[in-house]
């Protein structure tokens, strides 16, 4: 079975490093983006399962990231998983598959993720 995949969008290193770590221990590949630039250049070419982002960043905020996706029909259909220090914000991505607030469990992430993708 191919591993599934996980784009992992946060400016925040050592979130991105946490999250790459505990997907890659549950037996996913994971790619990772310090910003919504980054992530917008590696989806040129990288079709992932889902992608995890967060809300604030400092050149392309998380909305405007998902907007851009939700425009281009061949990622319009990846989920996102919201993972974010401003619980406040989740609503300004209204068609996330899931919302986690910062900071966040493990077990919880594991199982939104899971439930989204599969294992």
């Amino acid at each position: 079975m191919t591993k599934k995949t996980i784009l992992t969008v946060d400016d925040d290193p050592n979130i991105r490093d946490y999250l790459e770590a505990l997907f890659t221990d549950n037996g996913y590949n994971v790619v990772t983006a310090e910003s919504g630039d980054a992530a917008m250049e590696l989806l040129k070419d990288l079709r992932p399962d889902l992608i995890t982002l967060d809300v604030e960043m400092p050149d392309k905020s998380g909305p405007w990231v998902s907007r851009a996706i939700a425009k281009d029909s061949g990622l319009a259909a990846i989920p996102i998983v919201v993972i974010t220090g401003h619980s406040e914000l989740g609503y300004i991505i209204p068609k996330a598959a899931a919302f986690l607030a910062k900071p966040f469990d493990a077990d919880e992430v594991l199982r939104v993720v899971r439930q989204t993708i599969g294992s």
